[in-house]
């Protein structure tokens, strides 16, 4: 049966409920140094890569879900900080086992640098750096039973998680041996823009996200069928940066909507909104405010079809 068709979105105002992230692309300097540190400290796997030009292009991810893209890019400069990009891709994973063999793979990486924890209400979630300043989520969601709405919006918080206790507790040897074998994927990627409202234009009203939470100043929370993310987007870092330079970092970013009724949708919405686009049918990609590609395809991509991008 082919997964290019659907019958259409019931709002195309907004997209679809079914609506994933896919593999986020980085532009990196040290592509082999890179590709061990995904590989040892994330357990993923390399699954195919592509040379154009002076660029190799690299897929790395658990089973057949690609997870990252490393683009080689050398002479480009290091992450700013305070640029519009990427604040850091999330990996979701099935289980407080196979986050906590995650986690602990990345802790004990001497290239890793641990930003923190926080139990979210809705997730348990752990954050690292990786070498060349790309922010990392390792995370589990809480069964949406358990999460709690209030005056219209999703209630998330930041509150303490001892990642010494949840290691004790859920860490298994068998998880750890298990490595790439257990299931991982992109659950959201969270951005730095330079002002809410622009970013809401864009990610919201042009891209079809609907906001989940406002509560956290500067920052703005948004999903497709009700997950308690997909996007996010703050100012933390980056209040008022314009068009981002080309620098390492955040190549792309990339949803999975159900059809090709649902790239017909988005194109309505982008053609209503003045932007720029390109559609070559199985996927329409543009490029946001601060110069942040983001790629929407149908299911089915192949490891050929993103390393095309």
């Amino acid at each position: 049966m082919s997964t290019t068709t659907s019958a259409g979105p019931a709002d195309e105002r907004v997209l679809a409920a079914t609506t994933s992230m896919d593999a986020v692309t980085l532009h990196v300097g040290d592509l082999e140094a890179m590709t061990t540190y995904y590989a040892d400290a994330i357990a993923m796997e390399p699954l195919e890569e592509r040379v154009r030009g002076q660029q190799v292009h690299r897929v790395l991810g658990r089973g057949t879900t690609p997870m990252v893209r490393l683009v080689h890019t050398p002479g480009l400069p290091a992450v700013d900080p305070h640029q519009a990009g990427l604040f850091h891709t999330a990996f979701l994973f099935d289980d407080a086992a196979s986050l906590a063999a995650t986690v602990y793979r990345a802790a004990q990486d001497p290239r890793s640098r641990f930003v923190g924890s926080s139990d979210h209400l809705v997730s348990e979630a752990f954050y690292f750096t990786d070498p060349e300043g790309n922010g990392i989520e390792l995370y589990t969601d809480r069964d949406r039973s358990l999460w709690l709405h209030r005056d219209g919006e999703l209630v998330m918080s930041t509150e303490f998680l001892d990642p010494n206790g949840y290691l004790r507790e859920h860490l298994t040897q068998e998880a750890l041996d298990a490595g790439p074998e257990l299931a991982g994927k992109v659950g959201h990627v969270h951005l730095q823009v330079g002002d809410i409202a622009t970013a809401e234009a864009f990610y919201l009203d042009a891209l079809g996200f609907e906001a989940t939470t406002r509560g956290y100043p500067g920052a703005l929370f948004a999903s497709a069928g009700g997950y308690h993310h997909h996007v996010a987007m703050n100012t933390w870092n980056s209040r008022g940066a314009g068009p981002r330079a080309s620098t390492l970092g955040l190549g792309d970013v990339a949803v999975t909507v159900p059809g090709r009724a649902d790239l017909d949708a988005l194109v309505g919405r982008l053609r209503a909104a003045g932007l720029a686009f390109a559609d070559d049918g199985r996927a329409v990609q543009l490029r946001d405010p601060w110069g942040t590609q983001v790629t929407v395809s149908v299911p089915g991509t192949t490891t050929d079809e993103l390393l095309a991008r």
